[in-house]
Formats: structure tokens, sequence, C-alpha cells
């Protein structure tokens, strides 16, 4: 096999096409760098260079060896600096798994943070329901899940992104659409209700009967992502239980009204990532997060204190 020496001495003499030049270049004497040549000639098995008394030039096969040499040599020069880069989490790779709930709440988000703070750090995302993205976190297959709630905190780490309320998605020409106050469990008695699978949508589907006394059955259609229910509403079909980031999904025909009796927070979205598995890269967009998490907190707090101390409470748990 060649050495990188060898392969600097060829670069040197095809650039030169002068052992003299190359010798100088190289800060070496002419018959070292002579050896160098033979020897990864050798190596090779073809002749590279041409030499007579008067003249150096390059074989067919040492012209099309050159291409090569040089890019072996950018490579070999840039190999450290990469390593270095990637040990303080300025490149890479990140793969990021994520709810198709929060592509229209946090990703967004989540993706400007790393495009401001860590420029040069690929992003591979992933869809995934949470079941999908812990199996995925616990396989190595993905290094950062937007996930909901429960998280096994014996395997994995995590950090609230986002703490939201319920509300209640009906059609525009809906009775309840014209309510100037919130919607009630006696406004939902008799309403058609699109529902959340309890199998694939069970952290919803947890939510929503923890929320509101749901009459089963007025349960008209049964889904397993909020885009699907919402554009449903939007339709006509029924009404519907939704994170209020829904909201920004901007379906035509859904008027989103408060639910009466319901705290702003209960629905939750974590960054979470297996125990020990914090790559560079990664602990710098979560300080990143954390730092922008704070900031929104803080701000928060000097406009209305309760909820400032609420949003604490959250992050310490």
């Amino acid at each position: 096999m060649f050495t990188l020496d060898q392969i600097r001495s060829f670069v040197a003499v095809a650039e030169e096409l002068h052992f003299g030049h190359a010798a100088e270049r190289l800060n070496m004497t002419q018959p070292p760098l002579s050896r160098q040549i033979q020897k990864l000639e050798k190596t090779v098995g073809v002749q590279l260079i041409a030499r007579d008394n008067r003249t150096v030039s390059l074989t067919t096969a040492g012209a099309a060896f050159l291409t090569e040499a040089r890019r072996l040599l950018v490579a070999a020069d840039q190999a450290p600096v990469t390593a270095r880069r990637i040990a303080r989490g300025q490149a890479g790779v990140l793969r990021i798994g994520f709810t198709a709930a929060s592509g229209f709440s946090v990703l967004g988000s989540v993706l400007t943070t790393l495009a401001e703070q860590l420029p040069d750090v690929d992003v591979d995302l992933h869809e995934q329901v949470t079941r999908e993205q812990m199996a995925a976190l616990t396989d190595g297959e993905i290094d950062l899940g937007l996930a909901r709630p429960p998280i096994d905190h014996e395997l994995f780490d995590s950090q609230l992104l986002l703490s939201e309320g319920l509300r209640l998605a009906v059609p525009a020409g809906h009775e309840l659409a014209a309510l100037d106050r919130a919607a009630t469990s006696a406004d939902l008695a008799s309403a058609p209700l699109i529902m959340y699978s309890p199998v694939r949508a069970r952290y919803f589907y947890d939510l929503a009967i923890r929320s509101v006394p749901i009459q089963h059955g007025n349960v008209v259609h049964t889904v397993s992502q909020i885009l699907t229910m919402v554009s449903l509403v939007g339709a006509g079909h029924g009404v519907a239980i939704v994170p209020e980031s829904a909201e920004r999904l901007g379906v035509d025909g859904v008027v989103h009204l408060p639910l009466a009796d319901q705290p702003g927070d209960v629905v939750e979205l974590h960054a979470v990532w297996r125990r020990g598995r914090r790559s560079p890269a990664l602990q710098r967009l979560l300080a990143a997060l954390e730092e922008e998490r704070a900031e929104a907190a803080g701000a928060t707090a000097s406009s209305s204190p309760a909820t400032g101390t609420r949003e604490a409470s959250l992050d310490a748990e």
C-alpha cells in the first residue's frame, strides 16, 4: 500500500515536472524523492512518470492518477479538521424523529435553531409516532426524538419543548361556532364527534377522555392523525378535540374554540434522547433549545407571573 508521503512526492513532481524543483518544494533532496516515486510506481504496478536525462513528463496513467492523488491529499488534510469540528459539535449528522403533530408545532423552530447555531450539521428527518421513535432511539437509528409522554426515564433523558392546551375544532357553519364563550361538556352532549384511535393515537385519546366526558355513542369517525381530523371537521363531518397548535394548519371552514375549565398546558411535546448517547452536536442543540425556552419563559413571566411560575414548574417535572 502506498503512503501519503509517496502521494505528496508524486503530486509535487507531476506539478513541477522537475525533480530538483519538486525536491526543493518538499524540503528534501532528489535521491529520496526518486525512491518515493519508484516505490509508488511499484505499488501501483504501472509507470506514472516518464523521465530521461533532460525531461520529465506524465504517462497517460500518471495523468489519470494525478487527479485521484490530489483528491486523496485534500481528504487527508481535511480529515483532522472534520474530526475536530465534529468533536466540537460544529459538523456531522443529526438524525431526528418527529411526530406528525410536531411538524406544525415545534419542528420548524427546531430546524431554524439548527440552521442558525449549527449550520454545518446535516439533518436527517424521520416521521414516526412516539412508539417508533423510542424503538429507534434504543436501536441507535435516530439521535433525537420529538415525542409525547410517557417517557421511560431509566432509558431516556428528555427536555420539555412545548406545553399547550386543548381546543374544540368545529365546522364554521356549526351552531357551536357562534358561541361567544368557551365550549362546555353540555355543548358537546349531542355533537357528532371525530375521535382519536385508542391504539394508534393513544396519547391524544387519553387526553381527550380525561379532559371531556366523551359520549362514545356520538363518535362518527376514529382517526390517528390530527391533520385528518381537522380536515374532516372542515368538511362538516363533526367536531374534534385538538391541540391549540392545530390552528396553525389553517384548514378552511374550521373554527377553534376554547374548552371550559381546561388548563392551558396539558398537551406536552418533549425532546427525547437515549441516556449516555449525547453527541457534541446534540448537546449544542439541546443547550440552544433550553436557552430559547428560558428566554421565552422569562418574557412570559414578566407579563404574567402566574404563567411563568407554572412553566418553570413544568421544566422541573
